[in-house]
């Protein structure tokens, strides 16, 4: 099969989000809803491990029993929480604080100068991925994903391999016709249950996990200057400076 589109996760993969971005968004949604909550980097890198927003603060209540507010039901303070997060994470992009990951823009472009489509894939909220794109790219960018499927689209969230089988329907496309990019065990996980090739790039929370399957594992895709650390090649067959379209087409075409 040759090589017609890929697949990108967002949070950790096109941007480092989390540390410095949803973390400290979530911080402030704390502080302004008056919720004695604070999430540590240490403490988020646990709950990394579980893929979604409000699932994470439910796992949060259930593993650390922090004091909750007597006024509010847990389901509600959630959403609520979620929501005043989502805005300050919006303003956060909006004003051009999280920048793409090295390589990003440039293997948008070399696909799209090649005939390759693209994607996303996310559980990450859409607005989310509107202003991270839009910030960084330009509006016009957003029309650049053939489908950009992101936040509640599909009932279980990764490592269930739901999103991308969605995108692959609605893409009319077969799992080996395309590459998923992710950055995480989960994510990877979910890419390979739909039986899709995977390429990780990791980031500070996710660079000691196990990605079984994945073909590539590289520390980011690399621009002229910023070279990438080849981290795993299953192929063997991985010797360059950046991750290029050409390699791809190559190797996965």
């Amino acid at each position: 099969m040759s090589l017609k589109a890929l697949i990108f996760d967002v949070d950790g993969t096109l941007a480092d989000t989390e540390r410095n971005g949803h973390r400290i968004a979530y911080n402030k949604a704390f502080e302004e809803l008056a919720v004695k909550w604070h999430w540590s980097a240490d403490t988020y890198a646990e709950l990394l491990s579980v893929t979604g927003g409000k699932e994470r603060m439910k796992y949060f209540v259930e593993n650390y029993q922090p004091e909750l507010p007597a006024d509010r039901a847990l389901q509600e303070l959630i959403a609520e929480i979620y929501i005043t997060k989502t805005r300050i994470f919006n303003q956060m992009l909006q004003k051009g604080l999280i920048p793409l990951r090295s390589g990003v823009a440039r293997l948008f472009r070399e696909a799209r100068e090649s005939g390759i489509r693209l994607a996303i894939a996310t559980t990450t909220a859409p607005s989310n991925v509107k202003y991270l794109l839009s910030s960084n790219l330009g509006e016009e960018s957003l029309g650049w994903f053939d489908i950009i499927a992101a936040g509640d689209v599909v009932e279980n969230k990764k490592p269930s391999p739901e999103i991308y089988q969605l995108v692959l329907q609605d893409m009319r496309l077969k799992a080996d016709e395309c590459i998923a990019f992710e950055d995480s065990k989960m994510g990877c996980l979910s890419a390979i249950n739909a039986g899709l090739p995977v390429i990780i790039t990791v980031n500070d929370y996710t660079r000691d996990e196990p990605f079984i399957g994945a073909g590539l594992v590289l520390d980011q895709l690399g621009d002229p200057g910023e070279p990438v650390e080849l981290i795993e090649d299953s192929l063997g067959t991985f010797n360059e400076s950046m991750l290029s379209i050409d390699y791809l087409i190559t190797n996965y075409g």
